[in-house]
């Protein structure tokens, strides 16, 4: 017998052509989701310093913008709205020419072939920063609702194709999906934020989107880190209420989290590699400490590998350049 290995697993790894043709993981420009930030009353790209390369937008240069990622090959945005005015209940959020109703129709006007989806959500909107109106110092889950419905019909109004409910209330997908259909808008999915934690990977995001809550935390209707089983009762509720696409936010500690839903559930996943992940990377990488290339191209081929779908990720316009020239 032979005292060398007859299976030798390093045949298929001998070249690039031959790795590329037993890869079994594939990422591509289409799972690109790029996340925006759009502020009233600039004029001029506002760079958030703790994300670097990310900026808010103002309302008259984005058409420019998205015109460069729909040329990058990128097929949907995810909006964010900073607005001049907030107030307890957000009444920005829902108004027909906020922020983000106008940035919706600006895209459509400009590139009316991108995908917008937009984050439903009172905390950019209200002066307390929390996801849902306040009494006696407590978030409203019920009271809540009503007005999330509202800004997710504001959207789809405007323009919008898919509607994204991040707030993390109870039923409030449901509320939405009644909305919908009501006035007539059975055919817009909703992306629902269904496994979102409370974490300590939003803080870069709080910067850009100005939605650091006043007093408390989101532990109260964000889910603890801790719970794996908890997530997939979420994504089943989420499910049954009408979510037509469920997500898993943040992805790299939360790896586990999308493969369960994976093998659970057949519906498409979204996973947000969140302004954390994307601040450490870019925050290594320009102290020379990684590749940011390699380092990208393998988070973002690991969440695909744990069963996501589609990438919601701050890195989808140099994703999509190095795609193109891979």
């Amino acid at each position: 017998m032979s005292k060398f290995p007859i299976v030798r697993m390093r045949r298929t790894r001998q070249n690039e052509k031959l790795r590329g043709m037993v890869r079994e993981t594939h990422l591509q420009v289409e799972q690109l989701i790029y996340p925006m930030f759009i502020a009233e009353g600039i004029h001029r790209p506002n760079p958030i310093l703790s994300m670097p390369g990310i900026v808010q937008w103002p309302l008259e240069m984005l058409g420019r913008e998205v015109e460069r990622l729909a040329a990058l090959g990128i097929p949907a945005v995810l909006l964010f709205g900073i607005p001049n005015e907030k107030d307890g209940v957000g009444s920005q959020a829902y108004a027909a020419e906020g922020i983000v109703q106008q940035a919706i129709r600006t895209i459509k006007a400009t590139v009316p072939e991108m995908l917008i989806i937009t984050d439903v959500c009172l905390c950019e909107y209200t002066d307390h920063g929390h996801c849902g109106v306040i009494l006696n110092g407590n978030v409203q889950n019920d009271a809540s609702l009503a007005l999330l419905a509202q800004m997710a019909l504001s959207h789809v109004e405007a323009g919008a194709d898919i509607v994204a409910p991040s707030d993390m209330m109870d039923g409030r997908v449901g509320a939405i999906r009644t909305m919908l259909d009501e006035q007539g808008y059975q055919q817009t999915p909703i992306m629902a934020y269904s496994a979102k934690f409370a974490s300590g990977f939003y803080g870069p995001f709080r910067d850009a989107a100005g939605s650091t809550p006043q007093f408390g935390d989101r532990r109260s209707y964000q889910m603890d880190p801790a719970n794996a089983r908890e997530a997939l009762r979420e994504v089943a509720l989420d499910i049954e209420e009408g979510a037509d696409i469920v997500m898993v936010k943040p992805a790299l500690a939360y790896l586990d989290v999308i493969r369960q839903v994976r093998d659970r559930v057949d519906l498409p996943i979204a996973a947000y590699n969140v302004s954390g992940e994307f601040s450490m990377i870019k925050a290594a990488a320009q102290n020379g400490w990684i590749d940011e290339q390699r380092i990208v191209m393998e988070v973002l081929t690991g969440i695909r590998r744990a069963g996501a779908d589609m990438l919601i990720t701050y890195f989808a316009p140099d994703v999509a350049e190095w795609l193109r020239h891979s």
